[in-house]
């Protein structure tokens, strides 16, 4: 724990790719507190920006990073096959650490995570879920935790990549774990987040790539529906693509005895609604930075204020395991034709549910 609670957390990034460099730029200039002063990145071009950016001191790999001195914290933004493995090399290196979702691709490879993480509980290991941080998700949690919504029956999540006319996509797939495991895990989270935790207890999925064809070499999907049944009798569904023809979209609805509430829906870059030849017309968000920019603010936020009081992380190893769980069994009955029936879990979900709150 960083003993001056005035100086700044020193932190250093490794992975400057599309999102690593919005972490960066959030690091080095918009959170109080933090000092982004080493980055780490294979690819000579990305070293070049960071060095653009101002970081003073640029690594080649991760081992490189870590060497610097006094060095407090990681921020990992690198391929998902990594995280769980880089995870532990900082944890044993005696840092805090921010990785970016999904902790791992399998629970085996997350409950490893864990138990590095348990035997050192003073260092904040935070995984990037930073949807339950949005403005509108909180609202919407805020309502359902206070009653307003009644008990709720059925939660939608809509989570739309706009076409992709470069093929990023299909270049990613090999190492994403699947349309299911990189984006729909963040609506697996946010059901559990605003359920509680409660267990899901069986879940079907449907998929097609018509959009991308390519996808089939390391058999991904384009479009996914998924259905999840909770203990409780919540009917959870996702719809998740990366065929939007009206820009990025990450919405929910929470449907409940008393009421209901929409979150991320009809938005735009601009308060503009252009009307004409008897039609109207708004712009599509171009992607999840422009929805999400206050979310990953505050998640930035979040992580600095832990690391600088000794709190325990926001956003645990704990619930990014569980994700990763409810993913892969998603994953699972898209390739089995089947609906799944889950087991129970063996962990205390009284002490989860307090965690989500």
């Amino acid at each position: 724990m960083n003993t001056n609670t005035f100086a700044p957390v020193r932190i250093g990034i490794a992975g400057l790719g599309r999102l690593g460099r919005r972490h960066a730029e959030n690091l080095m200039s918009r959170v109080p507190g933090a000092a982004l002063v080493a980055a780490a990145d294979p690819v000579a071009a990305n070293r070049d920006w960071a060095q653009t950016l101002g970081v003073a001191n640029v690594y080649e790999d991760l081992p490189a990073l870590l060497a610097h001195p006094e060095l407090e914290a990681v921020w990992l933004v690198t391929p998902t096959t990594l995280h769980a493995d880089q995870m532990i090399t900082v944890l044993e290196a005696g840092k805090h650490v921010f990785c970016e979702k999904p902790l791992a691709l399998e629970v085996a490879d997350c409950e490893r995570v864990i138990a590095v993480a348990r035997q050192r509980p003073a260092q904040v290991a935070m995984v990037g879920f930073m949807r339950r941080l949005d403005p509108g998700n909180v609202e919407a949690k805020r309502l359902l935790d206070a009653g307003e919504l009644g008990e709720p029956f059925h939660i939608h999540l809509d989570s739309h990549d706009p076409v992709d006319p470069n093929g990023y996509f299909v270049r990613y797939a090999p190492t994403s774990g699947g349309l299911f495991l990189d984006c729909a895990i963040h609506d697996a989270d946010l059901l559990r987040w605003l359920l509680d935790a409660v267990e899901p207890v069986r879940v079907s999925a449907a998929g097609s790539r018509r959009m991308y064809p390519d996808l089939a070499a390391c058999d991904d999907i384009d479009t996914g529906v998924v259905t999840i049944e909770f203990d409780t009798g919540v009917i959870g569904t996702i719809s998740v693509s990366r065929t939007s023809h009206r820009g990025y979209e990450a919405a929910l609805q929470v449907h409940g005895t008393r009421g209901a509430v929409r979150a991320g829906y009809s938005l735009s870059p601009l308060p503009v609604v252009c009307e004409g030849g008897d039609a109207r017309h708004t712009a599509g968000l171009p992607d999840f930075y422009a929805r999400f920019d206050v979310a990953f603010l505050r998640e930035t936020e979040a992580f600095v204020t832990a690391v600088r009081n000794g709190t325990p992380s926001p956003l645990t190893l704990e619930n990014a395991c569980e994700a990763t769980r409810l993913a892969v069994a998603m994953r699972d009955a898209l390739q089995q034709h089947a609906t799944l029936t889950l087991r129970p879990r063996t962990s205390n979900r009284t002490s989860e549910a307090a965690e989500n709150k």
